[in-house]
C-alpha cells in the first residue's frame, strides 16, 4: 500500500493511512515516556574527579556518608565488634 503524497512530496495528512500512522506513532511515544525510568541528575565533578561538595548532591552524599560514620561508631556497633 503506497502512502499518498502531495506535490512537494510530502505525506498527505488528508488520507486514512496517515491518521493510522499518526495514531500508532503517539501511541509509542506515550507507551515510551510512560516505561521510562526518571533519568538521574549527573553529578558535577571538580577538576580532581571527586564530587562538588558545594551542590545540592554533593551535599546530600555527605550527609549520607557523615550519617553512616555515626552509625559505625555507635554504641551498640563497639559492643558488637567487642564481643565478635
Amino acid at each position: 500500500m503506497a502512502i499518498k503524497t502531495t506535490a512537494s512530496g510530502k505525506m498527505d495528512k488528508r488520507t486514512k493511512e496517515y491518521k493510522v500512522l499518526k495514531e500508532r506513532l503517539a501511541k509509542a511515544r506515550a507507551a515510551k515516556k510512560a516505561g521510562a525510568a526518571p533519568a538521574k541528575p549527573a553529578l558535577r565533578k571538580t577538576a580532581s574527579g571527586k564530587v562538588d561538595k558545594r551542590t545540592k548532591e554533593g551535599k546530600a552524599i555527605c550527609a549520607r556518608m557523615a550519617k553512616a560514620r555515626r552509625e559505625k561508631n555507635s554504641l551498640m556497633n563497639r559492643l558488637k565488634r567487642l564481643f565478635k
